[in-house]
C-alpha cells in the first residue's frame, strides 16, 4: 500500500530477546510511532504519517534491549516534510539495527 504522505516501516526484531519501549518518528517529532514491547523474531509493519512535516530531517528510532541498554538510531532523509522513499526495513540483529530504505524513489 502506498501513501503520499506517509513512509510505510517494517520492523523485524531479529534477535534472541525482546525489545521495549521502541519508537519511530521523524527529527521534526510530529507524528511517532510507538510500540510496547517486540518478541524475538516478530515483525511489525506501520505507516508513519508525514502530512505535518514541513522541513528536511532524517528518521529517529529509539528502543530498550532486554539487558537495560538503550538504541538511538538515525537514518535516511527526507526533505520539506516529503519522504524520498515508500518504506524502510528496521532488522534489529543482537549486535547492531539495520535500516534499508526502499529503492523506489518518488
Amino acid at each position: 500500500m502506498l501513501k503520499e504522505d506517509a513512509i510505510e516501516i517494517k520492523i523485524k526484531n531479529d534477535s534472541n530477546e525482546p525489545i521495549e519501549q521502541l519508537e519511530f518518528t521523524t527529527t521534526e517529532e510530529i507524528e511517532m510511532i510507538r510500540i510496547e514491547r517486540m518478541k524475538p523474531k516478530e515483525v511489525v509493519s506501520e505507516f508513519l504519517s508525514m502530512r505535518k512535516n514541513q522541513r528536511d530531517g532524517a528518521y529517529l528510532l529509539s528502543f530498550i534491549r532486554a539487558n537495560g541498554q538503550k538504541e538511538m538510531i538515525q537514518g535516511g532523509y527526507y526533505s520539506n516534510g516529503t519522504p524520498f522513499y515508500q518504506e524502510v526495513h528496521v532488522i534489529v540483529k543482537s549486535d547492531t539495527v539495520l535500516m534499508e530504505f526502499n529503492t523506489n524513489i518518488r
